[in-house]
C-alpha cells in the first residue's frame, strides 16, 4: 500500500473521530443547532488545516524517500540472489567525485553472500570515477547502459603489485607494475557484464608518460583476473585502456563475449584481449579497434616463463572483428615461453591491419607454439596475409638461455579471401630450429597496386599448400589436401548462459 493511500485512511478516521456526522468523501452537514453548527464549521477548518498540512509533509517526506524499482533480464553463467545497487553506499555519479571507497564497500559487503547464492552490484546510469578496486568470488558487476566508469588519472593512487612470476619483471621495467583498473586473483564464478555499458581507462596520461620514459613501473591493465575459474565478460564497451585492456592469467573456463575494445590506433600496447597461460577460454562476437594486437595469446617470458611451465591452451575465438594497422588481428607470442596449443579461430575479420595471424617468436623462449588452427579467415587492406617470425622481441633479463629453441608446428589456414594485400606473406623461420607442419588451403590473395613484386618470403619453414593464390613459395609446394579443423567441441564450447532477472531498488 502506497503512503498517499495511508495517508487518505489517516484523515478519514481522524474526521470520523473528532465529527461522527462527517463521512468521507461525501461529508454532509447533520447538525440542527446554529451555534453548533458554526462551532462545527469552525472546527472543520482547523481540522482541514492540519489535515492538509498533514498530507503536504508526509507526501514530502514520501518525494524525499523515493525508492526506483528496476527489473531487467541479462544472460550470464550465474543468476546471483542478492544485490546492491553502488548509490546505496555513497557512490556519486557526476565525472569529478571519487568513488573508489563506495565501489570497495560494495563489493565487501556483497561478499557475505558468496556462499548464499552471490551478489550482484548494479552501477545505474551516471559517470563513476573511480580507482582501482578487488572483485570477490561469486560476484556480477553489472553496468547500465549509460553507465560510465572511469578510471582515476591520479597516478599517485595506483598501488603497486608484484611482476607475474611467468614473467621475473614487469613487462616494460625491471621492477613491479601497476594494479590493474578493475582485478581480481584466487577467485571463483566472477561476472562482468551489463547492457552495453561502459569502462574507460582514461589511458592518454599512461601513453604520455610511456612515450616520455618518466615510467618507472608497468602500466596497469583494464581488467585483469589471476588465479579464477569461472569468469565471464560480456556486453560492455571497453576503452583506452593504459596497457593491455583484459588480461586473465592462469585461469580456466573463461567466457569474452560481445564485447567492444576501442583504443586510439596509434595508442602504445593497447592490446585487446590477452589470454595468458590460461585453459579453456570462449572469445566470441567481439569488435576491436587498438593500437595493438587485437588478441595476443601469451604463457610467459623466457626463463620465467619455462620454469612456470603454464601453457595457454584450449582457446576458441571466433566472430572477431579487428581493426589494427600497425599490428595483428591475432598474435601468438611472443611471451610463449609456458607453450600455446589447440587455439582454434574461424569467422574472423581484419579490416585495415597489419596482419592476419601473427606466430612471433626467437631463440631463447624456448616453449612451443603448435596445432593451431585457423578456417574462415576475411581480410581487407592488408600488409601481410600470413606472418611468422623467429626472431622478435626482447628479453626480460642478461639471465636467460640463449639457447632455449621455441618449436613452432602444426599451423593450419583454411578458407581465407584477402583483398587489396601488400604482400602475401613473410614467414621467417629459425636457421637450424625451422618451423614445420605449416598448411594453408582454399586461400584466395588479391594483391594491392603498390604490392610487393616478390609476394612470399620464406625461410627455414616446412609446410604443404593446397589451392592458394598467388602461388606460395618453394618451401610450401602444393598438394591435394585440406587443412585440418578439429570437429569435435572443446569444454568450453558447451557453457551456456542462463536467463537471469535483477529485481533490485534504491534511493
Amino acid at each position: 500500500m502506497s503512503l498517499k493511500i495511508i495517508n487518505i485512511s489517516i484523515v478519514s478516521f481522524l474526521l470520523q473521530k473528532t465529527f461522527p456526522v462527517y463521512s468521507l468523501p461525501n461529508m454532509e452537514l447533520k447538525a440542527k443547532s446554529p451555534m453548533k453548527t458554526q462551532s462545527q464549521g469552525m472546527n472543520r477548518v482547523t481540522i482541514w488545516a492540519v489535515i492538509v498540512a498533514f498530507v503536504v509533509i508526509a507526501g514530502g517526506a514520501e518525494a524525499r524517500n523515493v525508492k526506483t524499482f528496476n527489473t531487467f533480464e541479462y544472460s550470464a553463467m550465474s543468476c546471483r540472489a542478492h544485490s546492491a545497487s553502488v548509490t546505496e553506499f555513497g557512490a556519486i555519479g557526476d565525472g569529478k567525485t571519487l568513488n573508489t571507497k563506495a565501489f570497495e564497500a560494495a563489493i565487501a559487503h556483497l561478499s557475505r553472500y558468496s556462499a548464499v547464492g552471490g551478489g550482484l552490484l548494479y552501477v545505474p546510469a551516471g559517470r563513476w570515477l573511480t580507482g582501482t578496486f578487488n572483485l570477490t568470488s561469486h560476484f556480477t558487476l553489472y553496468l547500465h547502459r549509460h553507465a560510465v566508469l572511469l578510471a582515476s588519472q591520479d597516478i599517485k593512487s595506483w598501488p603497486l603489485s608484484d611482476p607475474l612470476p611467468s614473467y621475473g619483471h614487469g613487462r616494460e621495467a625491471p621492477g613491479g607494475r601497476y594494479m590493474s583498473f578493475i582485478f581480481g586473483t584466487n577467485l571463483t564464478d566472477v561476472i562482468i557484464t551489463g547492457d552495453n555499458g561502459k569502462i574507460d581507462g582514461q589511458g592518454g596520461v599512461w601513453w604520455n608518460k610511456f612515450h616520455k620514459g618518466s615510467l618507472k613501473y608497468t602500466r596497469p591493465h583494464l581488467i585483469e583476473i589471476l588465479h579464477s575459474r569461472s569468469i565471464q565478460i560480456s556486453n560492455l564497451t571497453l576503452l583506452n585502456s593504459p596497457f593491455w585492456t583484459v588480461h586473465p592469467v592462469y585461469s580456466s573456463d573463461i567466457v569474452i563475449q560481445g564485447v567492444t575494445i576501442l583504443a586510439p590506433v596509434k595508442s602504445p600496447n593497447t592490446d585487446g584481449i590477452d589470454p595468458d597461460s590460461c585453459t579453456n577460454t570462449r572469445i566470441e562476437d567481439v569488435h576491436i579497434v587498438s593500437g595493438d594486437d587485437c588478441v595476443a595469446v601469451k604463457s610467459g617470458w623466457d626463463e620465467y616463463g619455462i620454469s612456470y611451465g603454464m601453457p595457454t591452451k584450449q582457446l576458441v575465438i571466433r566472430r572477431l572483428t579487428c581493426i589494427s594497422p600497425y599490428s595483428a588481428m591475432i598474435a601468438l607470442g611472443s611471451e610463449m615461453s609456458g607453450g600455446i596449443e589447440d587455439v582454434r579461430a574461424e569467422d574472423i575479420t581484419a579490416i585495415n591491419t597489419e596482419s592476419g595471424v601473427r606466430i612471433k617468436t626467437a631463440m631463447g623462449r624456448g616453449g612451443y607454439v603448435k596445432d593451431i588452427y585457423v578456417r574462415g579467415m576475411k581480410m581487407h587492406t592488408m600488409k601481410w596475409a600470413f606472418w611468422m617470425d623467429g626472431n622478435y622481441g626482447s628479453h626480460p633479463d642478461p639471465h636467460y638461455d640463449p639457447k632455449a629453441r621455441p618449436i613452432i608446428t602444426g599451423i593450419n589456414y583454411r578458407d581465407i579471401v584477402a583483398e587489396n594485400v601488400t604482400m602475401v606473406a613473410q614467414l621467417k623461420g629459425i636457421p637450424g630450429n625451422p618451423f614445420t607442419g605449416i598448411c594453408i588451403s582454399n586461400a584466395t590473395i588479391t594483391m594491392a597496386p603498390e604490392s610487393k613484386k616478390e609476394p612470399w618470403t620464406c625461410s627455414d619453414i616446412h609446410g604443404i599448400t593446397s589451392g592458394v593464390t598467388p602461388q606460395p613459395c618453394g618451401m610450401l609446394p602444393a598438394e591435394t589436401t585440406t587443412c585440418h579443423f578439429p570437429e569435435r567441441s572443446l569444454p568450453i564450447e558447451e557453457v551456456k548462459f542462463k536467463k537471469c532477472i535483477y529485481r533490485g531498488s534504491h534511493a
